[in-house]
């Protein structure tokens, strides 16, 4: 199960996607916005930019490789674009697994790589008045399609 949108991420919803019978273990992570960055002005907000399509290929294909590398049962991966205020959700990864190492490990894996390679960019505006593109000023450019 792969989602990218606007609507708010409910993870009770997400938890029925990826239980089985064959489950052990279902690891899950939640990712929210926090009111501080490293060495800016405090956080007020979020705002999440997506590649439409391409974004869902490639979390699918991260889906992919973490299932060649551990025997999983079901993956759900959630992320929220948009405006999201500190607390709110931004990602869900949910792992489901016979045993808990497999589903920590992967589900380890899918929010580190998906943080590392899906087409998503994150703004966060502070209390100043000031806003930036995180880890990547050139993202700006790219999500506003200049």
């Amino acid at each position: 199960y792969v989602e990218v949108s606007a609507a708010p991420l409910v993870p009770e919803a997400v938890l029925p996607l990826v239980q089985s019978p064959a489950a052990g273990a279902i690891a899950l992570f939640l990712g929210t916005v926090r009111d501080h960055s490293a060495g800016r002005p405090a956080v007020t907000r979020l705002e999440y930019e997506a590649y439409p399509g391409v974004v869902e290929d490639t979390i699918r294909t991260l889906i992919d490789a973490a299932r060649d590398r551990w025997s999983l049962e079901r993956v759900a991966v959630a992320h929220r674009t948009g405006i999201l205020g500190v607390g709110e959700v931004s990602v869900i990864v949910a792992v489901a697994a016979g045993h808990r190492g497999e589903a920590f490990e992967a589900a380890r894996f899918l929010i580190d790589e998906v943080k590392a390679h899906a087409p998503i960019w994150k703004k966060e505006h502070y209390t100043n008045g000031d806003s930036g593109w995180v880890n990547c000023e050139r993202c700006a450019e790219h999500a506003h399609g200049s």
